[in-house]
């Protein structure tokens, strides 16, 4: 495969990483970067080719991975349309739709990707959609290079990917939220706020690992760990009196309609 990037931003390089680090070789790699300063680092830190031109940058190239803003995408496909010679697109952009990049750029070969920030540390998780007119072979070549920095779930309707952008793709957010409260609360009972940090971090850490390695559902997990009338037992009960599990639930759902509402406004170019 030669891949080429249009972006090289911080999901670009972490794919680029990801993927030298699975056995790519640096030679099948090329970026567009406009930024000389940004082209200058990734040469740097990865020893892949960094370009400003967009056609010789995917010369040569059968995968081009769209990694700029959304905001930028129309202006990126449709510079792309009459330079395509039959490349697989994958667009890792928030918000737009496939069809809407399908047809800026001239072309159904596409394949688009949610991921998540995890993915800067190759704990990511990324949600994929394919066009009906991508092979298999292609499909596969796109899990391949999501895959270099996490977990990949194939959504056989690219409707699901506006629920995948709001459980995986927020959801670090989420995390980060009910940390910060959980550090505050140390705080609040006494503790350093360092211990509450180290105590709050690694208490997650532990309970998503045993969560992901456990073959029980984490509703039993979380009765196991409940006493009767102890002191986990009056934390739930009162995160119940408060419906924080119904907040969670709405939250999300407010997430994937503002997911909709930007594939209408993104894709309306």
């Amino acid at each position: 495969m030669k891949i080429c990037f249009v972006g090289g931003g911080n999901m670009a390089t972490a794919l680029i990483g990801g993927m030298l680090g699975r056995g790519y070789n640096a030679s099948q790699i090329r970026v567009v970067e406009i930024n000389e300063e940004n082209r200058t680092r990734i040469h740097e830190a990865y020893a892949v080719r960094a370009v400003e031109d967009i056609a010789s940058g995917i010369a040569g190239s059968n995968i081009i991975v769209l990694a700029v803003k959304p905001q930028q995408l129309h202006e990126v496909a449709t510079q792309l349309a009459p330079l395509l010679k039959g490349q697989l697109l994958i667009s890792i952009a928030a918000g737009i739709r496939a069809c809407d990049l399908a047809r800026w750029a001239n072309t159904n070969n596409v394949v688009r990707a949610m991921p998540n920030t995890p993915a800067l540390t190759r704990c990511g998780m990324t949600g994929l959609y394919a066009m009906s007119e991508v092979k298999q072979a292609q499909c596969e070549q796109a899990q391949s290079i999501l895959s270099a920095v996490g977990k990949v779930l194939w959504m056989d309707n690219e409707e699901k990917l506006d629920a995948v952008t709001a459980i995986s793709g927020s959801g670090p957010a989420y995390v980060f939220y009910f940390i910060e409260a959980m550090q505050a609360a140390g705080v609040a009972l006494g503790l350093d706020a360092d211990d509450a940090r180290m105590l709050s971090l690694e208490t997650f850490l532990g309970a998503s690992k045993l969560a992901e390695t456990s073959p029980e559902d984490v509703s039993v997990l979380r009765q196991r760990v409940t006493s009767k009338n102890g002191t986990t037992e009056r934390a739930l009960l009162s995160l119940d009196a408060n419906q924080v599990a119904l907040h969670i639930v709405t939250a999300a759902q407010a997430a994937a309609d503002r997911s909709r509402e930007m594939g209408d406004e993104l894709g309306a170019a």
